[in-house]
């Protein structure tokens, strides 16, 4: 250990052992069984989870009750009536009136409906049709007899069980208490959420979703105010948690072996530290301890890091507590084919995000960013895809076991856009969803080049595209002849957009062209990009040697990121569209304008989700969003560039 309370010490345990050792030591303290139940009324029951069985206390329905409107009869005095021999009866002897619901007469066992009946006189029916015994009567205990089982233990209480508990005879039912976790969010970097951060601040939400998680589990949370990086501070911290007597106690970052961790050291001050670090990834330095009885879990601080933390160890121990399943076991799994090679750690388990979608008959898996900081890649995921220990990774093409974190029925309505990044793609697929809810849409950052070979692996519906062909000067056909050769697809245009070199504000270092680039520091797109296509072009036209840019091998997958190199600093310049650039605050020197196009197979134009795009972009709404867009134009949108 060096510096106060510092430990940097990371053992790399497997997940199944890290949760041995927690369980065994909840077990040694008596609290690794399902919480004792508390009575509810019924009115705050749904979703709660019984912590008994329900048995019934009346029998339902309690009474002999008429099932129609009508009138109650001995059936046996009915069995003469037909229809060329009516029967006639008398009404308050022989047939009794009846409404649904009603108790039947003490004599009767049968209800002859209201429009079988004719009524010559106000005290006699006449009937054409005999009845059954117990016809149109719902018999005492027809939906469940006292003493039966009502709802059995351990069962998420419904909406429908409301209803069948009440029928039952009970106006409360006893539910297993709600755990109760404390989250201690810890860094002296960090600033609340809603305030604007400062270079070097960062903004703190693990809490938020931690405390989501838990909440949706079905736990109650509280959290704390933020504690600075202060191992005397983290110990008091903790000991006020211990006070609110809490089942569980989340440690938010301070799990890693930097210099400003100390919750390894802070838990084993107060208790027993079980782990530090485990063999998943994200999420290697996650801490494991008990205090007085309390499970503590450091939390790492990247978020993809913490979210997954939460999966894989807070919401398995929730649904112990609870008696429910665990999510990770209890979830929704798919087989997908992936679309591009995944490596992983040889001793880990890794755990990577994906998007989903059903092209043809296959249902396809994108790995999202692996950064265990990308916010967005949680947001975006629709599953979470588990390549186990020792397996080195996953190549292209084959097969991966996919946990679902979206309903089945919405991925296979959703439409796959694979290609050219465009910050308006999210303005067609908002358009979209409000236009034709249950409709999606996804698209994968892969370049222009890349785009067209997904549609050849099958691995889109359609790919965005602005390739440039320097023989022709021509966007986008001649590359589909020669990516797409015999491919029957139809080119339809997105927009016309304007290309060219963000630069810092004030565009400090006069860049105005091509020219310029070899005394600055570059940043560029990846091969196979169209804005890269762009460049290579009039690098070639210049005379330009690429060896010459510093920075020309530095790659970024959208124009937004390019723009935030600029922004920060760490380059000087980059092309992009305008857009990019006033979102990011830098300027931006014209190139020209290009087309961007859709590529569709044919296979694919009775998509539903593919007629939808196609004709929001006949949408005069969606026109005029775009084109109020600076650096868009709409004039050629959904201009049909080809048909074959």
């Amino acid at each position: 250990m060096t510096d106060e309370g510092r430990s940097i010490f990371l053992e790399d345990i497997p997940l199944e052992e890290a949760r041995i050792r927690l369980y065994s030591a909840l077990q040694a303290a008596g609290r690794d069984q399902p919480l004792p139940g508390e009575p509810v009324e019924l009115t705050e029951a749904v979703g709660r989870i019984t912590a008994e069985p329900v048995w019934a206390k009346l029998s339902s329905p309690h009474y002999h009750a008429a099932a129609m409107d009508g009138y109650a009869v001995q059936a046996a005095a009915t069995f003469s009536a037909a229809e060329t021999c009516p029967l006639r009866l008398t009404v308050g002897s022989e047939a009794y009136p009846v409404n649904t619901g009603d108790l039947l007469p003490i004599d009767a066992d049968a209800v002859i409906m209201i429009e079988e009946v004719q009524q010559p006189t106000p005290d006699v029916i006449e009937i054409r049709a005999s009845v059954a015994p117990y016809q149109h009567v719902r018999q005492m205990g027809e939906d469940i007899v006292a003493s039966e089982l009502a709802l059995p233990v351990n069962h998420r209480i419904r909406p429908v069980d409301l209803g069948g508990a009440a029928g039952c005879g009970y106006a409360r039912l006893t539910v297993r208490r709600k755990p109760f976790a404390v989250i201690i969010p810890t860094g002296s970097e960090l600033v609340p959420a809603g305030q604007t951060p400062q270079p070097g601040q960062i903004i703190e939400y693990n809490s938020l979703v931690l405390r989501g998680q838990v909440i949706e589990a079905g736990g109650r949370v509280e959290v704390t105010a933020i504690v600075p990086d202060d191992v005397t501070a983290l110990r008091a911290a903790l000991d006020e948690a211990l006070a609110r007597q809490p089942d569980l106690i989340l440690l938010l970052s301070g799990s890693s072996a930097g210099s400003r961790d100390f919750a390894a050291s802070a838990i084993r001050s107060r208790g027993t530290l079980l782990a530090h670090g485990i063999a998943v990834r994200p999420g290697h330095p996650v801490v494991i301890g008990i205090i007085q009885g309390v499970p503590v879990i450091g939390v790492p601080g990247y978020p993809v890091s913490a979210a997954l933390t939460g999966e894989l160890l807070v919401l398995p121990l929730l649904a112990r507590w609870l008696g429910a399943p665990s999510p990770m076991d209890d979830a929704h799994r798919v087989r997908a084919i992936l679309t591009r090679k995944l490596v992983s750690p040889i001793g880990d388990d890794d755990f990577v995000r994906v998007t989903l979608g059903k092209v043809g008959d296959r249902l396809l898996a994108s790995p999202l960013s692996r950064g265990a900081g990308v916010i967005t890649s949680l947001v975006r995921a629709d599953g979470l895809a588990h390549i186990p220990r020792f397996s080195e990774g996953v190549d292209a093409g084959q097969a991966v076991e996919v946990r679902l974190y979206r309903r089945l029925d919405v991925i296979e309505r959703t439409v796959v856009i694979s290609g050219s990044h465009d910050p308006l793609l999210d303005l067609l697929g908002q358009f979209m969803t409000e236009r034709h809810p249950g409709c999606r849409l996804t698209s994968a950052a892969v370049g222009s080049l890349g785009g067209l070979i997904a549609l050849r692996r099958g691995e889109a519906h359609l790919a965005g595209v602005h390739l440039l062909d320097p023989d022709t000067g021509n966007y986008n056909l001649p590359a589909v002849d020669k990516y797409l050769p015999g491919e029957v697809v139809r080119i339809v245009t997105f927009a016309h957009r304007e290309q060219g070199f963000m630069v810092a504000r004030g565009n400090p270092l006069a860049i105005q062209s091509v020219a310029d680039l070899p005394r600055v520091r570059y940043v560029n797109r990846q091969r196979g990009a169209g804005t890269r296509v762009l460049l290579d072009y009039a690098l070639r036209r210049a005379g330009i040697d690429p060896a010459l840019i510093s920075g020309y091998a530095r790659e970024e997958n959208t124009h937004l990121a390019v723009a935030a190199a600029v922004a920060s600093g760490v380059a000087d310049c980059g092309m992009g569209v305008r857009q990019a650039a006033l979102t990011m605050g830098v300027d931006f020197i014209s190139v020209g304008w290009e087309r961007y196009d859709f590529v569709i197979p044919a296979v694919h134009l009775d998509h539903p989700g593919v007629g939808y795009l196609l004709e929001t972009l006949e949408d005069p709404a969606f026109r005029q969003a775009l084109a109020a867009q600076p650096g868009y134009d709409a004039r050629e949108m959904g201009t049909v560039q080809r048909r074959s």
